[in-house]
């Protein structure tokens, strides 16, 4: 197991729209043609458990849900959590079945943590919200012990409701005694620095490349610099970070991403945000590699935070890069030599 001291000094330390583009009339070799290309397409096993869910069945959710926490599936069930839950938002039929047909399902009751953490942020009274779903959270992290997600749940809680450092930092330490290199817990670790230091991307980027460090090659967490970097580019405040750091990010991402196959939806996300930063870092050559990996797969985040057309700004771009465009716009602020510009959305709330 990793030594989690090696990732918790952050923590402890003092704070210091546009018009989608004209469709492609021919396929380009390496790239599907436009209106081929799936924004947010769910995989293989997280397909056919919404599409029932969209009948009103809730079967196939909690049988999908069950069989990752009885093979220890942490990554894909933390996906699974967050894309279900989203779904019961709009559609909460089959959800609000199966939490009275099973009320003490620990895979309900995640899905339902989650839902409440997604409808609390939206709203004007966030904190408040926020602290009557505590129990909710608490509830789930009781369920399996080997079980990451809940205290991903419980992290994104605690940056939400402004929980002191000494706070995370605790809950931080159980989330990675239980799984060293849950990739969505780091997330939301570096989001929880971004939110609570504004500016100190120095700090977030120390922290990503440290976790990224200690994990195996194949680890997710191979992409948490990257992610850093986009936070630096989409964010106008804190001292600059150099230009080389920003690259070594960028190439540590470029190196998890050969480890998969190519027009793969499981690294489709990181895929599509090594891309923009890619394009940002004017490294147009790899950014156009990254999108022939990624190949239909086009994932919201990062491309949502320029407008409500995600989908659009995908094919935009890569038409951009396709046709050697004198200027490629992403959407982001700043400049990668600077860091001027405004304020960037949190990754997915």
């Amino acid at each position: 197991m990793v030594d989690t001291m090696a990732l918790l000094p952050p923590f402890i330390r003092a704070a210091r729209t546009a018009k989608a583009p004209a469709r492609v009339a021919r396929p380009v070799p390496g790239l599907p043609a436009d209106d081929e290309v799936l924004l947010d397409a769910p995989d293989d096993r997280l397909g056919p458990a919404l599409v029932a869910a969209g009948r009103g069945e809730h079967g196939p959710a909690a049988a999908l849900l069950a069989a990752t926490r009885a093979l220890g599936e942490w990554e894909l069930r933390d996906r699974y959590v967050v894309r279900l839950a989203f779904f019961a938002h709009s559609r909460p039929e089959w959800f609000e079945e199966w939490r009275t047909a099973a009320p003490h399902d620990p895979d309900a009751l995640l899905v339902g943590a989650q839902l409440a953490v997604d409808r609390a942020w939206g709203s004007p009274a966030r904190q408040e919200l926020l602290r009557e779903v505590s129990p909710a959270i608490t509830a789930t992290a009781r369920g399996d012990h080997r079980d990451p997600v809940p205290w991903r749940l419980a992290l994104d809680h605690a940056r939400g409701s402004r929980a002191g450092h000494k706070y995370f930092g605790e809950l931080w330490e159980a989330a990675v005694r239980r799984a060293p290199h849950h990739y969505g817990c780091h997330v939301a670790a570096l989001r929880y620095l971004a939110a609570s230091w504004h500016g100190s991307h120095r700090e977030c980027f120390d922290f990503a490349d440290r976790a990224a460090q200690d994990a195996p090659e194949d680890s997710l967490v191979q992409a948490l610099p990257v992610r850093a970097a986009f936070a630096y580019l989409t964010d106008g405040c804190g001292p600059v970070v150099p230009r080389a750091r920003l690259d070594a990010a960028a190439d540590r991402a470029v190196a998890l991403s050969a480890r998969f196959p190519a027009a793969d939806p499981w690294p489709a996300q990181i895929r599509n945000l090594l891309a923009w930063v890619l394009v940002r870092l004017d490294r147009r050559a790899d950014a156009l590699d990254q999108l022939r990996l990624t190949g239909p797969y086009a994932t919201s985040f990062p491309w949502d935070r320029a407008g409500e057309d995600p989908l659009g700004l995908f094919l935009r771009v890569r038409a951009g890069l396709l046709a050697g465009a004198a200027a490629v716009d992403v959407g982001g602020r700043g400049h990668p030599h600077r860091g001027h510009g405004g304020p960037a959305r949190s990754a997915d709330h």
